[in-house]
């Protein structure tokens, strides 16, 4: 009797103790969300909330602010890392998965994972001393040579070579979440039943036709939500990307041109803000990055209710 009592309390306060700690988890979200509001409010009260959103200014002297060139800086570097880690994400998932070796597709496995451990600054130093030399000298200034002889038309859409901007941010940001969509696809194939691609197999199909036909479709849930999960990781990401996009307040109206995103504004500008309004800004833009990384994880729980791993409709 005292030790089925005793189960009882000690179930109770175990689920209290997790409640707890869940409130707490929300409560903290919450307060961050709250101060940043109260923070940004004077810059949503200046310009309005849609003013500040859709407005294109930026001057620190005339005291207009406004946040979307550093909106479309976030959502255009993010999206086109997203596109560029895509496929060598899924395709490095496939092979450990499915091809490789036991020992060698857990040896693939752990370098992989192990960019994700890198510090962000790490990446930033390497884009600066490896990858911007090598963008500017072997990409960007040959293609823009040849639009100034072949197509001036193009020098415009791609912007100044100077291996600073857009192009490098994008490919240092693609590096950094490859890792993220890679495991998370990589865990996602291999919860496949084995008895799915024995079947597939006692029909006469190739190891191609049994990824193809069974293994994407069976785990594209968790594939997708992986990515959706590795581009809110893109949103955020601050010092690499601040470090090689070049930090310019207009819209990213060029390929190799200068950009900002909004956390690299914030990064840029925090502690060398003057006044209420610019502080208040700088927050405001906080907010509204904390809107779209809610938005993004939002849309990442959505593709894991309707695509869930084992669905595998067509």
């Amino acid at each position: 009797m005292k030790a089925r009592l005793y189960g009882k309390l000690g179930d109770a306060l175990f689920t209290a103790l997790l409640v707890a700690l869940a409130l707490g988890v929300l409560g903290v979200a919450g307060l961050l969300a709250w101060e940043l509001w109260v923070g940004g409010a004077p810059a949503f009260r200046a310009f309005g909330f849609w003013g500040f959103t859709l407005s294109s200014e930026w001057n620190a002297v005339s005291e207009r602010f406004g946040a979307w060139p550093f909106l479309i800086g976030t959502v255009v570097t993010s999206a086109a890392a997203l596109i560029l880690a895509f496929f060598p994400s899924l395709a490095a998932a496939i092979v450990v998965a499915e091809y490789a070796p036991r020992r060698l597709g857990e040896v693939v496995a752990y370098l992989i994972d192990l960019l994700a451990a890198l510090p962000s600054v790490v990446y930033g130093l390497w884009g600066i001393f490896v990858l911007v030399p090598l963008v500017r000298d072997h990409v960007e200034q040959p293609l823009f040579l040849w639009s100034a002889e072949h197509a001036p038309a193009l020098m415009g859409l791609l912007g100044p070579p100077t291996g600073i901007g857009m192009f490098s941010a994008v490919l240092v940001l693609a590096l950094m979440i490859l890792p993220y969509a890679s495991s998370l696809a990589r865990d996602a194939i291999r919860l496949v039943p084995r008895e799915q691609r024995e079947a597939m197999y006692a029909l006469g199909a190739t190891r191609w036709e049994v990824v193809r036909r069974v293994v994407l479709p069976y785990a594209r849930g968790g594939i997708f939500a992986g990515v959706v999960l590795a581009l809110a990781r893109a949103i955020g990401e601050t010092m690499a990307v601040t470090m090689l996009i070049g930090n310019s307040g207009q819209l990213p109206y060029s390929v190799f041109g200068p950009a900002a995103t909004m956390a690299s504004v914030i990064a840029n500008e925090f502690t060398e803000a003057e006044g209420e309004l610019h502080l208040a800004s700088l927050l405001a833009v906080g907010f509204l990055l904390l809107l779209l990384s809610l938005a993004v994880n939002l849309i990442a729980d959505f593709i894991l209710r309707r695509m869930s791993v084992g669905e595998g409709r067509k």
